[in-house]
């Protein structure tokens, strides 16, 4: 989008991922922004980690020719926001780059923090003959428009998602199973989304009713007093149904609880002994609160909110909160992006999602997934689900199908594996595929068992590696098959073959790479240097591409 407006402008953009800085040519320097998300703790995304690798190195180049500009995208729900682009900032102006603008930092709901940041990126810039336009006593910075019309009925997008119905809700697991997940199945005929295999789907969800209850009960509140959300004046009930997060609370909750500690508390004690305890029970756990906000205990205040959402905040007030103040200390209640399980070409009309359904107790409290519960229970007959297409430009099939495909997938990291694999027998690809996938119990947990192992029998999956944890005393998992078969999978690399990976992020994902660098270390030869070099290779050939979470 920058691109097009920066064209409409008079400039002439090159659009390139932050890992082909080479040929950004930096160092001849120019202009060069740099617009980029934030994964894990603070660090780059897949397609900027060889940039940040090069950029932070002891050997990285100076830039005094280089003026530069930075616009981070993130989610203040994480602790590290915007971590990464904060660290490209820093090491630019360290490398003697020239900062064109100071850098810009999006929430989730980031358009209008974009469009601001843009249009002063502009005023400096001095485009051709355009300039951004700033109403008079308006907050809002106004760019022109790109387009010199609009079309008469908007297109359904993020902003304008279609209500879609649902046709199928399977549950996949079988008896025994300690999991519910469940496969779903969209109708998309009429709303003009489109979608490849390898996309994900953004859900918009609605809160459970009854945690909505418990909220508006806990606030003391009138469920239909106006209240202001954006630039909307809806009722409290409306709010906390489809516009607001009830469940994680935000930063500026947390503090404005915390802050209550000390506050007179209201009871009725018959003596002096129980104003005490009562002081004591309800102002201790704010004052332990407001002591887990201090920047150095961030680790111990990420284990203290496991299990606790906004209601249990509320509960732990001497007095209920203002209805006027707590609305704006939450967030807003943001899409859910699943990865689609279907090939258009094979199921036109229509989109799968296979997604897990979040239920557990903690704190004497039953705990429901926002999006996963709301598709699970709520979404019926009469019930749309409001749905757009998210579009992934790296995670995709082979361009050419005789390319073989490695799939790493346990649980409802399946889920893109089974579009790919439709997309394959859609299309006649001749390449070879190899699919490793686990869980717990092979009698319960084996999702889509039918369906793989049908495609094995008829050697289209040319082969299925199986990881059930839970089946034999010692836990097997996806990386041990990976490891067990690493002279094979040496093979399939060496004919380039392209590695997918999907699913948990913080664990599996993690482990799968270190097997993968082992086995190019073991059988490939090499050191663990020439092992890494090899796998940020992949990486950079778009060989290894991953969809985790």
């Amino acid at each position: 989008k920058l691109a097009k407006e920066s064209q409409a402008r008079g400039f002439a953009p090159t659009v390139l991922e932050l890992n082909a800085y080479e040929k950004a040519n930096l160092t001849a320097g120019g202009k060069a922004v740099i617009i980029s998300s934030t994964w894990g703790e603070g660090d780059p995304p897949d397609n900027a980690v060889n940039f940040w690798n090069w950029l932070n190195a002891d050997s990285a180049p100076r830039l005094e020719n280089l003026q530069f500009a930075v616009l981070g995208l993130g989610d203040k729900n994480y602790s590290d926001f915007c971590g990464a682009s904060k660290k490209f900032d820093l090491r630019l102006e360290a490398l003697g780059a020239k900062r064109l603008a100071p850098r810009g930092e999006c929430d989730v709901y980031y358009e209008v923090a974009a469009a601001n940041w843009v249009a002063q990126l502009f005023d400096v810039l001095k485009p051709n003959g355009h300039h951004a336009t700033v109403a008079k006593d308006a907050k809002e910075i106004i760019l022109e428009p790109l387009r010199p019309s609009q079309p008469l009925r908007e297109a359904y997008s993020k902003s304008n998602p279609f209500p879609a119905k649902l046709l199928k809700n399977v549950l996949l697991n079988k008896a025994g199973s300690s999991k519910e997940v469940r496969h779903y199945e969209i109708e998309l005929n009429g709303s003009g989304l489109t979608y490849e295999a390898g996309d994900a789907l953004g859900v918009v969800p609605v809160n459970c009713h009854e945690l909505v209850d418990d909220v508006i009960g806990a606030l003391k509140a009138n469920s239909d007093e106006n209240v202001k959300v954006g630039n909307n004046i809806v009722s409290l009930r409306e709010a906390l149904t489809h516009q607001l997060d009830i469940t994680k609370p935000s930063q500026e909750l947390l503090k404005a609880v915390a802050g209550r500690a000390g506050a007179p508390i209201s009871r009725s004690a018959s003596s002096e002994r129980d104003a005490q305890r009562a002081d004591q029970e309800i102002g201790a756990p704010l004052a332990e609160l407001a002591a887990l906000l201090a920047p150095e205990r961030r680790d111990e205040l990420k284990k203290w909110l496991w299990g606790r959402q906004v209601i249990d905040l509320l509960e732990m007030l001497p007095a209920p909160m203002p209805v006027l103040e707590f609305v704006p200390l939450l967030k807003r209640l943001v899409p859910r992006l699943y990865s689609i399980s279907s090939s258009p070409k094979a199921h036109p009309g229509e989109v799968h999602l296979t997604v897990g359904a979040v239920r557990y107790e903690s704190h004497g409290r039953i705990r429901k997934g926002v999006a996963s519960t709301f598709l699970a229970d709520r979404v019926g007959d009469t019930t749309y689900v409001k749905v757009y297409v998210q579009p992934s430009h790296g995670f995709k099939t082979p361009a050419d199908g005789d390319t073989p495909m490695i799939m790493v997938g346990p649980g409802t990291g399946i889920a893109p594996f089974r579009a790919f694999l439709e997309e394959r027998a859609a299309t006649g690809a001749k390449g070879k595929n190899w699919l490793f996938f686990g869980d717990q119990k092979r009698d319960a947990d084996f999702l889509y068992e039918e369906l793989l192992t049908g495609w094995q029998t008829s050697g289209f999956l040319t082969r299925l590696d199986l990881a059930f944890s839970r089946d034999q005393a010692e836990k097997v998992y996806v990386q041990d098959r990976m490891l067990q078969n690493a002279a094979e999978i040496w093979s399939w690399l060496e004919a380039g073959a392209h590695f997918y990976v999907c699913g948990d992020a913080s664990r599996m994902a993690k482990d799968v790479d270190a097997a993968l660098h082992k086995i190019v270390e073991t059988v490939g030869g090499q050191s663990a240097d020439e092992a890494k070099a090899y796998v940020t290779k992949l990486k950079s050939a778009k060989r290894y591409q991953r969809d985790v979470y």
